[in-house]
């Protein structure tokens, strides 16, 4: 094989990953408008679609293994064949959070009682997700750095709104007939508020990976 026929697999693996990316954060956003809409019709569809990525993912991680096997890289290709195989888990494990988040879905028709919105959360966790798929294509490690040091402003929304949603039960005098919603509905807003952080560290992960590929740099890997 060439080594213009071997570049040009490379350039067609990281055109796909950035195209994986994409997808992912599009049925994420769709999984937070159907939380956030109540739209139970939508965040089922999103629940039981993700063969798609998980197809996608097998398929770009063959075309690693088989150019770690066939090409022997060295250096910074091998860098980039082993950390693309790696983020592909990442965008994999974000689409399995996206799919989580359309089970959680509440209809619109039953009374949503905490109070507490996710929608901000959401836009920071899918940023981040959407800087890390840059920082990658671009090969940008400043950008990478700035993935992680965003993490933090994360962490710390995701520990307010669960501080947030203590102070709403504490104040909140729910009736007999409204406690079994009321738990049903700080279980999910619990747990959607729990995935979107893992968003965020797969992300960080993203980052950590591609800046390791640039210049070895693993300051970011934990």
């Amino acid at each position: 094989m060439t080594r213009d026929s071997y570049e040009d697999q490379l350039a067609r693996l990281k055109a796909a990953v950035e195209s994986m990316g994409d997808r992912v954060v599009e049925r994420l956003r769709d999984a937070v408008t159907a939380y956030e809409e109540g739209d139970e019709g939508l965040g089922r569809s999103i629940a039981e679609s993700d063969g798609e990525i998980n197809d996608r993912y097998l398929e770009l991680e063959s075309t690693c293994i088989d150019l770690l096997a066939l090409q022997q890289p060295v250096a910074g290709d091998l860098r980039f064949v082993a950390a693309t195989f790696k983020i592909l888990t990442d965008l994999e494990r974000i689409a399995d959070l996206a799919s989580n988040l359309g089970r959680y879905v509440q209809s619109v028709g039953e009374e949503r009682l905490t109070s507490v919105p996710v929608a901000d959360i959401a836009d920071m966790a899918i940023a981040q997700v959407e800087a890390a798929v840059a920082a990658y294509v671009d090969e940008d490690p400043e950008q990478c750095r700035t993935v992680a040091a965003d993490d933090t402003d994360l962490d710390q929304r995701c520990e307010a709104a669960a501080d947030d949603l203590v102070r709403f039960l504490v104040n909140y005098d729910a009736t007999t007939d409204e406690l079994e919603a009321l738990l049903a509905d700080t279980q999910r807003f619990l747990l959607t508020v729990r995935d979107l952080e893992r968003v965020g560290d797969h992300a960080v992960n993203i980052a950590a990976r591609t800046l390791y590929m640039i210049d070895s740099d693993d300051d970011l890997i934990y």
